[in-house]
């Protein structure tokens, strides 16, 4: 045996060992984090003869690079490099994956003795005797980060990139701004204590063009996410690269038991998209979970970056428990610590950026991650199934591609000494009154395209001994401003005056208005949510689920549910698919506290999250989803039917009409 490797050495000109499977053995690799799905029939062992022979190159022909998935096929102009756990890449993808801070193999994480660097590309396929398999326990490293994050790339020149969500035919440039009363009429000498004012926010339609965004995305690697979990986020993130546009960029925090970014804020160029790509594709996953760790480099990345795009936002998944900053602390089931602190106390103080949370299968944290998105101004998906990750990123990004409207405020003034606003309902928006309730401020802040937001504001109406305005009182005068994210304009709508009708007497004619109803529906819904939830942390699932069924009964009596309104249609089916995910303790823990919590961050923000079949188009539950979603969900579900095995690098490229 001896003899025979000095020959074979000797016929090399080199001190490598050569291994070389024999011509009828199964070469493709073995399943991994680094694949974006498992090969569908297991590899045969290698086999022990050692043999040169053209076989090689036929097999080496055929083979696709691991990190980009693209052929490596000879001719192409492409150095190979191949490992010595006999493993073949691009060597321009492994100098990339060397330079992430990967020194172990994508595919069997094989440790290396020899790292590839940039300039020393390979004159020849080198094909090196196999090291014994064995798992990594590196854990993420960020020693080779700055420490501050002001190395953003430029923006582009252009203030806005074409979107190709745009759906044909004419458009509004204006917010559209409307009010309903809950009822037509007062009489004259009635007076009304509680009286419910509507106000309607319609943002305008897509554009040929949009406002480019910032995002970040902070995703969970440790080791629960191995396997499957780790290729369908290769993908899904695949998916978020290819339909950013060159005016969008784009950085990667990863987390285990430390933090550390991938890359930069870089702009997503063919040139940036590849480098991302390949970047996210060398992860794999090992360690612990440090979420806060995770979100704090992230929204370092958003605080010291020197340039900013007119849209923001961090796109934060994890599929654990914080094992760090909450270990041995938190209650997870009540969302406070033993302490009395809140959770709300893992968002970094400085953070002004959304934070779109998702939590991933059923060991996630949900009321942590509910709380992050909750305090941040973001929303939170429960991604039930694996499968779905990507249109659940798919339905986020097609929100955040298609910002129409900034930094939106509501403002609410009384018409007169004798009226007050009393309550103002708000949802998780920041709703202010002013001591003497004279007026009010609804902070909104920014809006997709087509995208509708509904608030109550509760007034009292006075007895009327003489009208000065026709047959009318006037209540309300409602004030909204934003800006323009594409021209940084400052818009401000006229203002619109909200009367009441005072005749002497009202007729059966004065029935109550469906779209206020509809809105008391929504609101009193999650409420009923909240109260269910709270009787579930405490133990009582019988009195959580009989919360909700009775408000199924309330429901049904509406006068929207009674004229058949699609949303109440939704909530009720909402509705009963929670009670049956408290059957049991165990049906509770597994899904139904976070299905419940996104519903609740769904309805209170007014903005469609991932729950359960929510991002199906035959679902109920999509009360809340834009054309610009239901486009990218389409195209998210056109590229799930490609073959699992798709190249990421075509991907990179960009779209072509």
């Amino acid at each position: 045996m001896e003899s025979k490797w000095r020959k074979v050495k000797m016929a090399l000109g080199s001190n490598f060992c050569v291994y070389v499977p024999t011509a009828d053995t199964d070469v493709s690799p073995p399943p991994s984090d680094a694949a974006l799905l498992p090969p569908a029939t297991p590899r045969r062992p290698w086999s022990p003869v050692l043999r040169l022979s053209r076989s090689l190159s036929r097999s080496s022909s055929s083979k696709k690079c691991t990190i980009c998935l693209a052929s490596m096929k000879r001719g192409e102009g492409e150095a190979i490099f191949t490992s010595e756990c006999a493993h073949s890449f691009h060597f321009q993808c492994i100098v990339s994956h060397v330079k992430h801070g990967h020194r172990a193999c994508p595919i069997c994480r094989a440790k290396w003795k020899e790292i590839p660097q940039q300039g020393l590309a390979p004159p020849m396929t080198v094909i090196r005797r196999p090291l014994p398999r064995q798992t990594s326990n590196r854990h993420v490293s960020s020693a080779n980060e700055p420490a501050v994050f002001n190395d953003d790339e430029a923006l582009d020149v252009q203030t806005s990139t074409r979107n190709d969500n745009t759906l044909d035919g004419s458009y509004s440039t204006r917010l559209l701004l409307k009010t309903y009363n809950e009822v037509a009429a007062v009489p004259r000498r009635s007076t009304a204590d509680d009286f419910t004012v509507l106000i309607h926010l319609k943002a305008p339609v897509s554009t040929s063009a949009r406002a480019p965004v910032d995002l970040v995305t902070v995703l969970d690697i440790s080791g629960s996410m191995s396997g499957t979990k780790m290729a369908l986020l290769k993908r899904a993130m695949g998916f978020v690269i290819q339909n950013l546009g060159p005016a969008d960029r784009l950085a990667v925090i990863v987390f285990s038991s430390a933090a550390r970014r991938l890359f930069p804020l870089q702009r997503m160029t063919d040139a940036g998209k590849q480098h991302a790509v390949q970047a996210v594709n060398s992860l794999m996953a090992n360690g612990g979970t440090n979420i806060a760790e995770g979100l704090r480099k992230g929204s370092k990345v958003m605080k010291d970056r020197r340039e900013k795009n007119p849209v923001t936002s961090i796109i934060l998944l994890s599929d654990g428990q914080d094992t760090y900053t909450a270990s041995g602390s938190w209650d997870s089931s009540s969302g406070v610590d033993r302490n009395g602190s809140n959770q709300r106390l893992l968002v970094p103080q400085c953070i002004d950026v959304p934070v779109h949370a998702f939590g991933f299968g059923a060991d996630h944290d949900a009321t942590l991650m509910h709380s992050i998105s909750e305090t941040s101004g973001g929303t939170f998906s429960f991604i039930e199934t694996e499968s779905v990750i990507q249109d659940a990123f798919a339905q986020c990004i097609g929100g955040l591609l298609s910002v129409v409207v900034k930094g939106l405020q509501v403002t609410i003034e009384s018409a007169s000494p004798s009226i007050q606003v009393q309550t103002l309902k708000t949802g998780s928006y920041r709703g202010h009154l002013t001591p003497d309730r004279k007026s009010g401020r609804i902070d909104v802040g920014d809006l997709y395209a087509d995208e509708e937001r509904d608030f109550l504001v509760s007034v009292n109406v006075p007895k009327e001994t003489r009208l000065t305005f026709g047959d009318e009182t006037l209540l309300l005068k409602v004030h909204c401003s934003y800006t323009d994210p594409m021209t940084e304009d400052t818009m401000k709508l006229a203002s619109e005056n909200v009367t009441i009708k005072r005749p002497e007497k009202v007729g059966k004619e004065n029935v109550v208005s469906v779209e206020v109803d509809r809105q008391k529906s929504r609101l009193q819904s999650a409420e009923a949510m909240v109260q269910a939830r709270t009787a579930a942390e405490a133990g009582d699932l019988t009195r959580a689920v009989s919360i909700l069924e009775n408000f199924r009964k309330v429901l049904s009596g509406t006068v929207a549910a009674r004229s058949g309104d699609r949303l109440c249609m939704a909530l009720d089916a909402e509705l009963k698919e929670m009670q049956e995910r408290m059957a049991s303790r165990h049906s509770y823990e597994h899904s139904g506290r976070a299905y419940m919590l996104s519903g609740i961050s769904s309805h209170t923000w007014q903005r469609a999250t991932a729950r359960g079949d929510s991002t199906d188009g035959s679902s109920l539950v999509q009360a809340y989803q834009t054309p610009s979603m239901t486009e990218m969900l389409t195209r998210s579900h056109a590229n799930s039917l490609q073959p699992t095995r798709a190249s990421l690098a075509s991907q990179a490229q960009p779209r072509t009409k």
